[in-house]
């Protein structure tokens, strides 16, 4: 099924390679204009306007709650019943130390708030804590993509392998414009990969 984009793109391998380039693009300006040191680490607020950010140029839906049931195999994300009442748990949840950062990530994970782009979105606001609360960001390069989806797959049963893998990644380079656009590079690896079904409502 392909999305309804402003693109008006009815191909999914076209509608995938300019949602790339213009996420990417929308990326690099966040980070260039400082409009990321604008917003507040771990609220949903600062994930909903990272989301938008990105990607409304492409979806009417950027920066809106997903309307569909998503599933992923056999895992099947928050229902949308329960989803607002989710993300704002989540946001509450406490992110002063490494342990709880990841905590908090999982869990916004497993809402998967969004329609698409939840992946992308999410690692920027994951590098967004880390930066305030412990002076560090995830350079995305030095993670291994397979292991990283085996660990986010995972990590809704146990988060400790999740834990491990993006520890080796941390670094102190929390300005550094190609750290940031590495991240952004390999997202589309990471989310190539995911198979979702949807329930229309």
């Amino acid at each position: 099924m392909i999305l309804e984009n402003k693109l008006n793109i009815t191909d999914q391998a076209e509608l995938a390679r300019e949602e790339e380039r213009i996420s990417k693009t929308s990326a690099k300006e966040m980070f260039e204009k400082g409009y990321l040191n604008t917003l507040e680490p771990g609220t949903f607020e600062t994930l909903r306007k990272i989301h938008k950010y990105l990607f409304e140029k492409i979806y009417e839906f950027a920066g809106d709650l997903r309307k569909v049931n998503i599933a992923k195999g056999n895992f099947r994300f928050i229902p949308i019943a329960y989803l607002e009442e989710a993300v704002k748990n989540i946001e509450k949840m406490p992110q002063s130390t490494y342990e709880e950062i990841i905590e908090k990530y999982v869990e916004m994970n497993i809402a998967h708030p969004f329609r698409e782009g939840n992946g992308r979105s999410t690692r920027i606001w994951l590098d967004l804590i880390f930066k305030k609360e412990l002076n560090l960001v995830v350079d995305w390069s030095e993670i291994d993509k397979t292991d990283y989806l085996l660990a986010m797959e995972r990590s809704p049963i146990k988060d400790t392998e999740i834990k491990e893998l993006l520890k080796k990644g941390l670094t102190d380079k929390i300005n550094d414009r190609e750290v940031y656009m590495k991240g952004i590079d390999n997202s589309y690896l990471y989310e190539g990969y995911l198979s979702f079904k949807t329930d229309e409502l």
